[in-house]
C-alpha cells in the first residue's frame, strides 16, 4: 500500500531502527517509545489488524509471536509486554498490524 507509513518503512523508503528482517515478519524500534525497549513488530504483508491477521494467515501471526519473544530474550531477559491496538478509538494509529514489545526493567500498569 502505498500510504501506508510501515509499508514504506518495510520497502526501505523510510528509514527504520531494524532489530530484525526475516521473510515474513521485521521488527523495527519505536520512534516514540514508551519503555525502555520499545519495539514494533510487523508482517512484511499488509494486514490491518491482529484478528484479520489470526483469521487469514495465523502462521504469520505466531511467525510474530517466535520474533517477539526472541527480541525480547536478546534485550529484555526474556520478560516483556506484547500488545497490539486495534482500531482508532483503542490508540491504533497505523492500520498495519503491529504488535508492540515492551520491556526493560518493571513495566506500569498491568491488567491483573
Amino acid at each position: 500500500m502505498d500510504s501506508c507509513l510501515f509499508c514504506r518503512i518495510i520497502a526501505g523508503e523510510i528509514p527504520g531502527d531494524f532489530v530484525l528482517q526475516e521473510d515474513d515478519v521485521v521488527a523495527f524500534r519505536d520512534v516514540n517509545p514508551k519503555a525502555p525497549v520499545h519495539v514494533l513488530v510487523v508482517p512484511r504483508m499488509h494486514v490491518s489488524s491482529v484478528s484479520e491477521l489470526a483469521r487469514t494467515s495465523p502462521a504469520i501471526l505466531a511467525a510474530m509471536a517466535d520474533a517477539a519473544q526472541r527480541i525480547a530474550d536478546a534485550e529484555t531477559g526474556g520478560h516483556f509486554r506484547w500488545i497490539f491496538n486495534t482500531g482508532e478509538n483503542a490508540g491504533q494509529t497505523v492500520f498495519h498490524v503491529h504488535g508492540h514489545v515492551l520491556g526493560g526493567g518493571t513495566l506500569g500498569w498491568s491488567p491483573a
